[in-house]
């Protein structure tokens, strides 16, 4: 299980690990250094091309950046809603506690967040 221990503007730390680039939380593994399509912007092929959807999850955290910068765009919400996949969209820090209260909860739950903006 992943835990959250700290976020701030540009560092999250994972279960003692510190990351420094958007990193995506999967049940099986971590995703350091995730790029997407537009940097504040989040399209559906920015989760498939890192095998987001070939792991079993029930919820998904989105972590728009500390000021909310990323938007998610509607093919996103779409995909989730279709999948019947619950989902949590704000500013990391409010995303990193969503994640360890479901996580907690014992929910397969997946993590995407912007550090930065």
């Amino acid at each position: 299980m992943y835990r959250i221990e700290g976020y701030e503007f540009g560092v999250i730390i994972v279960n003692g690990v510190k990351y420094t680039r958007d990193i995506i939380i999967l049940p099986s593994r971590v995703i350091d250094n995730w790029w997407r399509r537009e940097g504040h912007k989040l399209y559906l092929e920015d989760l498939e091309k890192y095998g987001v959807f070939s792991e079993e999850f029930t919820h998904i955290v989105i972590g728009t950046g500390y000021h909310g910068y990323m938007k998610v765009t509607n093919e996103v919400i779409k995909e989730l809603e279709k999948r019947g996949i619950t989902y949590y969209i704000d500013i990391t820090r409010k995303a990193c506690a969503k994640f360890n209260e479901w996580s907690e909860r014992g929910y397969k739950v997946v993590g995407a967040f912007h550090l930065t903006c």
